[in-house]
């Protein structure tokens, strides 16, 4: 049975979409979804499911908007691509705190980083469904906007690194 990380957009950050872990969790049991667990209050759930990610995605989705009465992003990787995100990381000798996956539901433009604004001591990189960022000065500093990952969510590479652990041996 396939492992899933999905990953909620606007999750408990800023006091917005509040989330309780244990509703998440809930929730994904009864969407059928199987060893259910959740990593840090953010909106980060490992699963099973025989399900197809297109609809393992469409229902998350739903089940989040009946709950919060508004749309809830989910961006869902397999336990493969997530191992590959973090073997993929560009930037892996920096401070793992300091690097985050920008997760997206499809492939980057090529020029997706000419579009960036604010942009100091950020160094990014292109992913397969990814955009690389380590913020040297740390991301509170950072005026850094990247209008392709508008949609998408990010993580640093010590939760990407957590999930893909924890979805490999659920593998």
């Amino acid at each position: 049975m396939p492992t899933y990380i999905a990953l909620l957009r606007a999750v408990n950050v800023g006091g917005t979409g509040k989330l309780p872990m244990t509703e998440l969790r809930a929730m994904c049991e009864t969407l059928g979804f199987a060893g259910v667990r959740t990593y840090i209050a953010s909106g980060n759930v490992v699963f099973q499911s025989r399900l197809a990610a297109v609809s393992v995605k469409k229902q998350l989705e739903r089940s989040l908007e009946d709950y919060a009465g508004q749309p809830v992003g989910v961006l869902l990787r397999t336990a493969d691509e997530m191992a590959a995100v973090l073997a993929a990381n560009p930037f892996a000798d920096a401070p793992p705190e300091r690097t985050l996956a920008l997760f997206l539901d499809s492939a980057p433009s090529a020029d997706a980083l000419s579009t960036i604004s604010g942009q100091g001591t950020e160094a990014l990189a292109l992913g397969k469904r990814e955009i690389y960022v380590y913020y040297k000065d740390g991301v509170g500093r950072s005026k850094l906007k990247i209008p392709a990952a508008k949609n998408g969510t990010a993580r640093n590479m010590n939760t990407v690194a957590t999930l893909a652990q924890w979805a490999m041996q659920a593998h």
